[in-house]
């Protein structure tokens, strides 16, 4: 384990009761995190408060509005975690709520209204007397986590201040700082499973089928079940690269301001998806499933994206889209364009059934040592403002937020795919080879 960094190290007050919170979408192997979390702390007499359903509640605070016991939050005790580490769901419940929505740079912590709702959130810890928070969830969750601690730096010096330790979440597995997110294989898996499924059914009807996956920003999740699931392509926002890159004019509404975005050509990334087909057909497959991430959806041109609306995070609802369904009706009117001939194509969306699937031993196992990560950086290292990661066999290491998210901004930094990799060089190994 390597040394905590000097300028994460706090002179915090003793954690009499840690609060842990999870947000966003979920993950399997969450019990398995918030449960070994949970134990680490009782085994030293520290009450562990579970948060219910992320920052919902704490942004509905105010003084006419106290948080209950029960309602709002919960006391996690040796009782409530009895065999719950390989259980499925959320013990404490998550949501999307997003506090530093109105937050983008430093600068916009001294504005008292664009803070207003990190004070509602930092005034509702306080009022149940939370020493430090263990916040559990994505790269967005990060930023949350990263804003409170930059605006309890911003308090008055006389007013309590609670260190902060994040446990990246994510099934996407697009975290910088950390190898593998707990709950990314077992996703995998269940992802494959159902491309295999649709395979045999691919096979026996003689048609393709288009599996719209998880994976806003990255391709991790979709190239791990395309390869899991032995499909015969997969595409995700790291491909969108070179001739398959164009750009279109915009005009931002409010200021009347001219610019460029930068879209997917779809006519190329159309054909490649037919050439595909084609060089199965001369290997006498004339079937087979094709992977595309839902990030794609972000790269359409701004013609298939009128209407949709955008979350707290600024992310468009993609499962309006349907992306995998407007691929497949463009696949499959350019391959009979191209063949003179007709295959059925149908596009399926995959992704929910992953979130919450039974976790496999490996992502128990991960998200355990995470738990207990959190536990040995508050209390042991006394650790401010870093998230807990995980590599080799498990050894643990802390990575400050400064090294995630970029300080201008306040983002956090996405892993990609990088192209040329092992991991990238795999996937492309093990699909239908374009060249036969």
């Amino acid at each position: 384990m390597p040394p905590p960094s000097k300028s994460t190290t706090t002179d915090q007050r003793e954690i009499r009761r840690v609060a842990i919170l999870f947000a966003g979408g979920p993950a399997p192997a969450a019990n398995a995190v918030i449960s070994t979390c949970a134990a680490s702390f009782l085994r030293s007499g520290i009450q562990v408060i579970g948060v219910l359903h992320g920052y919902l509640h704490l942004a509905e605070f105010s003084a006419e509005r106290p948080l209950k016991v029960g309602k709002d939050y919960m006391i996690i005790d040796s009782r409530v975690l009895r065999r719950t580490r390989n259980t499925q769901g959320i013990l404490i419940g998550t949501s999307r709520t997003n506090p530093g929505r109105l937050i983008g740079h430093p600068s916009h912590l001294d504005d008292p209204d664009r803070s207003a709702p990190l004070l509602d959130i930092y005034n509702a810890l306080c009022s149940i007397n939370v020493d430090a928070l263990i916040s559990i969830g994505g790269d967005d969750t990060l930023k949350t986590a990263n804003k409170l601690t930059l605006f309890q730096e911003r308090l008055p010096a006389d007013l309590p201040r609670f260190p902060i330790v994040h446990l990246p979440k994510t099934i996407d597995n697009d975290y910088r700082g950390i190898d593998f997110t707990f709950g990314y294989f077992t996703a995998v898996e269940t992802l494959a499973g159902e491309i295999r499924n649709l395979l045999y059914d691919s096979e026996a009807t003689q048609s393709y089928f288009l599996a719209e996956t998880m994976g806003r920003s990255a391709g991790w999740l979709s190239y791990g079940a395309a390869m899991a699931g032995e499909a015969s392509l997969v595409l995700s926002v790291e491909d969108i690269v070179g001739d398959f890159l164009t750009s279109e004019p915009t005009i931002d509404e409010t200021t009347g301001q001219t610019g460029t975005r930068k879209v997917m050509d779809l006519d190329r990334v159309v054909e490649l998806i037919v050439r595909s087909m084609v060089a199965r057909e001369r290997e006498n497959k004339n079937f087979g499933v094709i992977v595309l991430a839902e990030g794609l959806a972000e790269l359409l041109p701004g013609s298939h994206l009128e209407g949709i609306e955008r979350d707290a995070h600024g992310h468009i609802a993609i499962s309006e889209v349907d992306l995998s369904r407007k691929f497949a009706t463009w696949v499959a009117a350019a391959y009979s364009k191209e063949t003179g001939a007709k295959r059925k194509v149908t596009g399926v969306q995959l992704g929910y059934e992953s979130r919450c699937a039974k976790p496999h031993a490996f992502d128990v196992m991960l998200g355990s040592q995470l738990g207990v990560g959190a536990y040995r950086a508050l209390v042991e290292h006394r650790l401010n403002r870093v998230m807990v990661s995980v590599s080799g066999q498990l050894d643990l290491e802390y990575v400050a937020f400064d090294e995630l998210i970029d300080p201008d901004t306040l983002v956090t930094v996405v892993r990609h795919i990088e192209h040329g990799s092992d991991f990238h060089r795999l996937a492309r190994f093990l699909e239908t080879d374009l060249n036969k």
